[in-house]
């Protein structure tokens, strides 16, 4: 059973890395393992997922209107062609992106639950994801150089297909699902802010997905950690990852996302370094 003190811990690390692309999964499973969990154990790795409830739920507050409006520009769209807009358009984007991760998710849910949760793979995730920003940050800063980018009003369903691509990759810990979806966004000729909500967009039926999945795969599991334990992790996260969007939105008007390269970079080699050394284990 976790204690209440690891519940808070968890919650904590969770909300304020769901949001920012530095990997909630690999911060989770070092945290856990900091804590004295198994990482691979199959109700751990559950018990982490469902936990983003949390965030979800701090999503769909924060852009409760926005969500409103593309819900409603796409049911009426459904019916009547000549009111489809940017605003169905971007549904459609979010709706069809969202579907990949859900596929490969189940497809890999065996390896994503065993093997990748290793220490080893979340370092080596955090180091190489990171040139894939450093190539997303100089594409966007050069199509912004010459007034070539595409706002929320621009994107296209091609944009979700192939951003919701990208966010398979977030499956390995360590990549960061966030991180996967800005760079793919940026890398697609797309505003960071743009791409920022898109990637908050596409976690809700990503993240819902898999908690439903995962609270019924291991039910019973889950029971031994603590109902009290999995509804504090649960309020932590919703409460710090709120916090975090609102920060994140902010941050990526006015930045770039090279600060967050330099962290993951510097985390990744700290972890492989405390693994050389036999600090941690990696499982």
């Amino acid at each position: 059973m976790l204690s209440y003190f690891d519940a808070v811990v968890l919650g904590v690390v969770e909300g304020l890395t769901e949001f920012l692309p530095v990997s909630s999964t690999g911060h989770l499973t070092v945290a856990e393992k900091i804590l004295g969990s198994q990482v691979d154990d199959p109700v751990v790795t559950a018990y982490t997922i469902i936990i983003q409830f949390g965030a979800i739920v701090a999503t769909f507050i924060f852009f409760a209107r926005k969500i409103g409006r593309l819900f409603l520009a796409w049911v009426r769209g459904l019916f009547d062609a000549e009111r489809r807009g940017h605003d169905y358009t971007l549904a459609w984007a979010v709706i069809v992106g969202s579907l990949p991760v859900g596929v490969a998710g189940f497809l890999g849910r065996d390896l994503i639950a065993g093997p990748l949760r290793n220490l080893w793979v979340v370092a080596g995730a955090l180091v190489l994801w990171s040139a894939v920003m450093v190539w997303a940050e100089r594409r966007h800063d050069a199509l912004a150089a010459v007034g070539d980018q595409r706002g929320e009003g621009q994107v296209s369903l091609r944009d979700g297909v192939l951003i919701g691509l990208a966010q398979c990759f977030s499956l390995i810990p360590g990549v960061s699902r966030s991180g996967a979806t800005i760079s793919a966004g940026l890398l697609r000729g797309i505003d960071r802010v743009t791409a920022t909500e898109l990637s908050f967009f596409m976690a809700i039926p990503a993240l819902t997905a898999a908690g439903v999945f995962q609270a019924v795969e291991e039910r019973h599991g889950l029971a031994s950690l603590g109902i009290g334990q999995m509804i504090v992790g649960i309020v932590v996260a919703f409460v710090v990852a709120y916090a975090s969007i609102a920060w994140l939105l902010k941050f990526v008007a006015t930045n770039s996302l090279m600060s967050f390269v330099s962290y993951r970079v510097v985390a990744g080699l700290a972890l492989a370094a405390a693994l050389g050394l036999g600090w941690l284990a990696a499982t």
